[in-house]
């Protein structure tokens, strides 16, 4: 008997709910990478390595998330979790994913804010906003390379940079000009749209699995009316119930009540990925709350690129900072302040993923291949390249020019972000040990 046929005769082992849970716990501490290394780390240990999932149904999960607002690799572990094990296994899967990242943020901001005026911390800070800034021009080119495939895609991304940076349009407006062009264009130019964001299909097998290609679908993922108004409602009642809470503890114009609501409308418009949202964030919790300044924006950044978990845990550094920095317990008080800001922020961020899954899955066969539903995504995509981009310019100037075009040009920051982008572009280092190498060479330039 070949080996291949050997391995096809192999039985296929259950899963139990507590196999799962170890290795979702596991994955929250070394899903570094982004969510393209994330999204790999998954594959490789659930389709190749475990077999808990076909090579299919995977790349099926995958292309839903990916039509999704929210971080797709943590909805993507949410999905999975979910078809295996209801949902419990989903709600596993996604809190998991999310919890180490959050508790290591935490611990980590309150280290920046407390000693971050340090010399040793200053010179680290000093060498990592060069490579943030080569990290986010990186995403824009490969997000563009992927998503700018025709003129029209390109001509939307040339719009959306124009609107944000010469008119300094709010992003939720860009997203929605966006999408509604990519649905037009489904109508009227079909064939322009057609990217969506998908991953191609496989037909690669690694033998079968615990959910296999024709794995029947279990009870819990089939389509019931009442389950989805269920889910809808219990959604609703936790949000509506904790944006109570805070209004009536601290007033609807309440720091952490503003971030509950602020970042329910984030959670909402991050089409495209983290970097995708983050000059909405910026707009919103630089400019109009004033909960961090632009440079701990970018510091944030370079904290969050290098921590496990999804990118959009930025998220948990912009509510620490503005918890802190409005002094919300007062001054005696301030890591409380920073940790309710960080939770709060991270509550209203991943809430809706949640619920997209637990609500939408049951229905992905539908949509999987219509394109009214994915042209919308191709037109957002291409205008998040061109938001990406400013965002990349406005990174570049606060780097460059700390003191504005009338202070000293920063010589030194400009040849390590050179350098960053070209080890990231043409040598194919990881963003980890980019930012590593930045912040020792930031460390001893500052010391000498």
């Amino acid at each position: 008997m070949s080996a291949s046929a050997q391995i096809v005769s192999e039985p296929v082992k259950p899963v139990s709910f507590l196999d799962a849970f170890a290795y979702w716990f596991k994955l929250g501490f070394i899903s570094f990478g982004g969510p393209a290394g994330q999204i790999s780390m998954m594959h490789q240990e659930l389709v190749e390595k475990r077999k808990w999932i076909s090579e299919h149904r995977f790349l099926h999960a995958l292309n839903y998330t990916m039509v999704l607002p929210g971080p797709e690799a943590q909805q993507l572990a949410t999905y999975i979790g979910w078809l295996m094990h209801g949902v419990w296994g989903g709600i596993v899967a996604g809190v998991l994913f999310v919890l180490p990242s959050l508790f290591i943020l935490i611990a980590l901001t309150w280290i920046y804010l407390a000693y971050g005026d340090v010399p040793v911390v200053k010179g680290i800070l000093y060498g990592i906003k060069p490579a943030v800034t080569a990290i986010v021009i990186f995403a824009a080119y490969r997000i563009g390379s992927r998503a700018l495939t025709n003129n029209v895609l390109r001509a939307i991304a040339v719009l959306a940079f124009a609107a944000i940076f010469l008119f300094a349009a709010p992003f939720p407006y860009i997203v929605v000009m966006a999408g509604v062009i990519g649905y037009a264009g489904s109508r009227f130019a079909p064939e322009k749209f057609k990217a969506g964001g998908h991953h191609a299909a496989s037909n690669k097998s690694y033998g079968p699995a615990f959910i296999d290609d024709d794995t029947a679908v279990p009870m819990h993922a089939r389509f019931k009316l009442r389950r989805m108004v269920a889910f809808s409602l219990a959604g609703l009642v936790i949000w509506s119930a904790v944006m109570t809470l805070l209004a009536m503890t601290y007033g609807w114009e309440g720091t952490l009540t503003q971030m509950g609501w602020f970042f329910t409308k984030a959670a909402l418009v991050t089409f495209g990925g983290a970097y995708a949202v983050l000059p909405y964030v910026y707009q919103g919790a630089v400019e109009h709350y004033s909960w961090l300044s632009a440079a701990q924006m970018i510091d944030g950044l370079a904290l969050g690129e290098t921590t496990p978990g999804p990118l959009i845990m930025i998220v948990a550094f912009v509510g620490f900072v503005g918890g802190w920095t409005k002094e919300i317990f007062g001054t005696e008080m301030l890591p409380l302040a920073g940790a309710a800001g960080a939770a709060i922020a991270t509550l209203f961020t991943f809430l809706p993923s949640f619920l997209f899954i637990l609500i939408g899955g049951p229905a992905v066969e539908a949509t999987r291949h219509d394109l009214k539903f994915t042209a919308p995504l191709t037109g957002i995509t291409a205008a998040v390249v061109g938001v990406v981009l400013n965002l990349a310019l406005f990174f570049a100037y606060h780097v460059l020019w700390p003191q504005g075009f009338e202070g000293d040009f920063e010589w030194f920051s400009a040849v390590m972000g050179i350098a960053a982008f070209i080890a990231l572009f043409r040598c194919k280092v990881g963003i980890v040990p980019v930012i590593g190498a930045c912040a020792v060479i930031g460390l001893g330039y500052a010391l000498l």
